[in-house]
């Protein structure tokens, strides 16, 4: 990983000023999730907007300029369009003629899943961007080639005015991250994920895609907005955040007292940090910053890591342990060993 970057939209809404208008006590909110705020678009303001936004700033941080990029991997699951893919968006933004461009789909596991991809990828296998086609002038002179992963949400346009739960959770955001070189023994040491397909229900948004397509009806019973089962998603995220951990160092051969830092997805801020016990974490390596914009789906993990970057929490060497989880339902994870970035 070679520079982090992140992006907030103007709007700053406190949780005090939504619960009030929710007709509940000013410190409902707050007190329930640890959320004290939460940031949303402006009009006219799409997902790749925010995400061209927070992939400056990682170019800017990594010290390479758009045309140096091989790949763009952009996770979300509120796209500009069902097509084309919001990172083709990006790259017209950025300039990144020579990048390939693509989405995955995996809600708020979206990052880490589009990091593990563009890891594949940037191994050079034939047909990818480490093995440029003839024309196809992707791999940059000094080095590379380079890849742009982003996670991003705009999920104020998706939320239901009179559902609490949602409205009190979500906000709007992008942050990015560019992968490229690192020396031996940095990088990414580790890497999984996993799905439960049988629970994609718990969280969604039920119309708009190919099942139940727009119409009158649908928009009037406002199946365009997140439906969620409170219930079983905090079940959820009880049971997958240890068991994340738990496999992650398995897999890696390390103990808890090994990671310097832990950057979780957090939905619910509150929730998550009251989670470190059971995880065997000391709260204090938690990398929480979802108390600032709340739960900004796929671009909450990378996010708290360029917070975490900013904060000065993270010196190379460090083993950051990154656990991610989401609608789907899905989950994922990647060990790293924190390189130097100069």
């Amino acid at each position: 990983m070679r520079g982090t970057g992140a992006y907030l939209p103007e709007q700053r809404i406190t949780s005090t000023e939504l619960s009030t208008a929710l007709g509940l006590d000013p410190q409902w909110i707050e007190s329930r999730t640890g959320i004290r705020a939460r940031h949303r678009a402006a009009p006219g303001q799409a997902a790749s907007d925010l995400a061209a936004h927070a992939a400056r700033d990682a170019l800017a941080a990594a010290g390479i300029d758009a045309g140096d990029l091989a790949l763009i991997v952009l996770g979300t699951s509120t796209p500009d369009e069902l097509g084309p893919a919001t990172a083709c968006r990006v790259q017209a933004l950025l300039g990144a003629g020579r990048a390939a461009a693509f989405d995955v789909a995996a809600a708020c596991t979206g990052f880490l899943h589009a990091l593990q991809t563009a890891a594949a990828l940037l191994h050079g296998t034939p047909g990818t961007p480490g093995t440029p086609a003839p024309g196809n002038t992707a791999r940059p002179p000094g080095g590379g080639p380079y890849a742009l992963v982003i996670g991003v949400e705009v999920y104020s346009r998706f939320l239901n005015p009179g559902d609490r739960a949602t409205r009190a959770l979500f906000g709007d955001g992008a942050a990015a991250a560019v992968l490229g070189p690192v020396p031996a023994p940095y990088g990414i040491t580790a890497m999984g994920m996993g799905a439960d397909g049988t629970r994609a229900d718990d969280v969604l948004i039920p119309a708009g895609g190919s099942r139940l397509p727009a119409t009158a009806d649908t928009l009037a019973a406002l199946d365009h907005t997140i439906h969620m089962d409170g219930a079983a998603v905090r079940n959820f995220i009880t049971d997958v955040f240890p068991r994340i951990v738990a496999d992650a160092l398995d897999t890696a051969g390390v103990k808890t007292t090994d990671l310097a830092l832990v950057v979780p997805h957090q939905p619910n801020p509150k929730l998550v940090a009251s989670l470190a016990p059971a995880a065997g974490l000391d709260p204090g390596r938690l990398a929480i910053a979802g108390q600032d914009v709340g739960n900004i789906g796929a671009a909450s993990l990378p996010y708290a890591l360029h917070r975490a970057v900013t904060d000065d929490r993270l010196y190379p060497g460090d083993q950051v342990l990154l656990a991610g989880f989401g609608a789907g339902l899905t989950w994922a994870h990647a060990l790293l060993t924190w390189p130097p970035l100069d």
